[in-house]
């Protein structure tokens, strides 16, 4: 894991002590911190006046004042980071923006292109709209995995891969393999397999389990019913049964439009905050 970068995406309510953390943690690995610091701007309220078709839009005359003084606050909060970072010796960058919702998407996966992997900071929790477009930045438009709850210092010496044969899952465990190779016990978590030639093969997770042996990790398999049960629930009662300190899976192996409205795997293990996660799409 030595000389990653990786990203840290927080905004001006993240304390002190988490960035400490945070820089630590890439401290003990030779690595590089690289913050991004994102606020929503102010919403630009527009109103309507007149009737059509003389109607027309009046923007209100103290907007821009609140533009400068949310800017002023993130100056300042980025100048006190900058402090904290100093002193604890750590190579790092922060970086900051005011934007609205749906541009934070765009702006998280633009930073996470050129790191190694992503984590964004519990406090987004607060603000569920802007957590999920900062996922969807990463997963959707960057190449580097997701990671969410716990803390960065935090090592992962009990790993739950929930594996399905999938292009998805396969995307996450070469985005976890530094930390598989850490780890020390991986177990291989097979929900409800499908034991074909066309599903996940007549022995599910020997194909993964073997080559994660080769990189050195101590992995062993085990198959799942689901009971009927939704899937991540399953992941997550098998990950806590297991003592996992990290849970790795593939995100969003079905359309993301038939998750968002129906439910999935994917969102059940964004939403929930008690398991350490990593995803990649």
């Amino acid at each position: 894991m030595n000389r990653r970068t990786l990203l840290f995406v927080i905004n001006s309510e993240t304390a002190d002590t988490v960035l400490e953390e945070a820089a630590e943690a890439t401290e003990k690995t030779q690595g590089h911190l690289s913050l991004l610091l994102i606020d929503p701007a102010p919403a630009l309220p527009i109103y309507a006046y007149g009737g059509p078709p003389y109607s027309g839009m009046n923007i209100p005359d103290n907007w821009g004042e609140m533009v400068d003084e949310a800017q002023r606050a993130q100056k300042s909060r980025v100048q006190k980071i900058e402090q904290v970072l100093a002193q604890s010796g750590v190579s790092a960058d922060v970086q900051s923006v005011l934007c609205a919702t749906l541009d934070v998407k765009r702006h998280v996966a633009r930073r996470a292109r050129v790191c190694d992997e992503v984590f964004i900071a519990a406090d987004f929790r607060e603000t569920p709209e802007i957590l999920r477009e900062a996922a969807h930045g990463v997963l959707f438009h960057s190449p580097v995995g997701l990671r969410l709850n716990g803390s960065m210092a935090t090592d992962a010496n009990r790993i739950f891969v929930a594996w399905d044969s999938s292009e998805t899952a396969s995307s996450a465990v070469h985005a976890a393999l530094p930390y598989l190779k850490r780890a020390e016990d991986v177990v291989i978590g097979c929900i409800d397999p499908v034991m074909t030639t066309a599903g996940d093969g007549f022995d599910p997770g020997t194909d993964v389990a073997a080559w994660l042996s080769h990189h050195g990790c101590r992995v062993t398999i085990s198959q799942f019913p689901s009971g009927g049960n939704e899937v991540g629930v399953c992941i997550q009662d098998r990950a806590r049964e297991f003592g996992a300190d990290l849970v790795v899976l593939g995100a969003y192996g079905h359309a993301r439009v038939l998750e968002a409205v129906f439910g999935g795997t994917t969102r059940t293990m964004l939403e929930q905050t008690e398991l350490p996660v990593l995803l990649a799409h």
